[in-house]
């Protein structure tokens, strides 16, 4: 987002974290279950997506609009928000839409800490993204446009009922049903990487050739906040490429120190 946007974007998620905090888990819920629902109305119907979004037209009237055409039939709560959201300034209409996604994953983060769930969720997130990654016949099963909206909500229900958190299955469902034009891998971590937001989280993707004790997870974790000043959420894979070490990815940053590194460094300056 550019500008105006992310100017309103950033109000926007100030402005539903207040109105969550201290709130119940299923309040939180239900605001981001009808955030969902608008989401898929504006991506539906770009006339209404541009008339909330006009810039000529006045705030109040656009927030009016909002008002007018969902009231009663979305929570007072989200209703609040999208009338807030309505009201602001976006620099393409398209924005509206995508900010009204984000409300409505942080809704549902927001759930899950409230329940106290915040780690698992974005570990099952993760760990069901590496899942399908390397699950072509399943990755192709729940992107398939071809099977109907209901059929691939019916997959991941029976995938996933009584295995991950309620705010997980919400989340990969959404990416599953709604993907608004990217991968589900794409989908599952833009959520994952929101999730990690909610508490200014840096996520660190960790390959290591056998599994890290409690103890190393801590060193690791205690290291990389020294280093970047932010929380940061390990997401460890086992990765027999390592060999020894291991490599961790945080954003566009690769901080490499596994055996197979080493090696190819030493392969090409023997090279050189």
């Amino acid at each position: 987002m550019r500008g105006a946007s992310r100017a309103a974007l950033a109000a926007a998620k100030e402005r539903l974290s207040a109105t969550l905090v201290g709130g119940a888990a299923t309040a939180a819920t239900t605001i981001g279950d009808d955030l969902f629902g608008v989401t898929g109305l504006l991506d539906a119907e770009p006339g209404l997506r541009r008339a909330l979004s006009d810039p000529s037209r006045d705030a109040a009237e656009r927030a009016g609009l909002a008002q007018s055409l969902l009231s009663g039939r979305i929570s007072d709560g989200a209703l609040d928000q999208v009338s807030a959201l309505s009201s602001a300034r976006w620099s393409d209409s398209g924005d509206l839409a995508d900010a009204t996604e984000q409300l409505g994953v942080l809704a549902i983060a927001e759930a899950a800490d409230i329940a106290g769930q915040l780690d698992e969720l974005e570990d099952q997130l993760f760990r069901f993204g590496r899942v399908v990654g390397a699950n072509p016949d399943l990755r192709s099963a729940l992107s398939n446009r071809l099977v109907a909206e209901q059929g691939r909500r019916g997959i991941v229900t029976e995938l996933l009922t009584g295995k991950v958190v309620d705010s997980a299955l919400r989340l990969i469902t959404q990416a599953t049903v709604r993907p608004r034009g990217r991968s589900l891998d794409a989908s599952l971590e833009f959520y994952a990487n929101l999730v990690a937001e909610l508490r200014e989280r840096l996520v660190a993707e960790v390959h290591v050739a056998v599994p890290l004790t409690d103890s190393q997870r801590g060193r690791l974790a205690a290291a990389l906040v020294a280093a970047y000043g932010h929380d940061v959420h390990l997401n460890v894979v086992l990765d027999p490429q390592v060999l020894g070490g291991m490599s961790v990815r945080i954003g566009d940053e690769l901080i490499n120190g596994s055996v197979a590194s080493r090696l190819a460094e030493l392969r090409r300056d023997l090279a050189a």
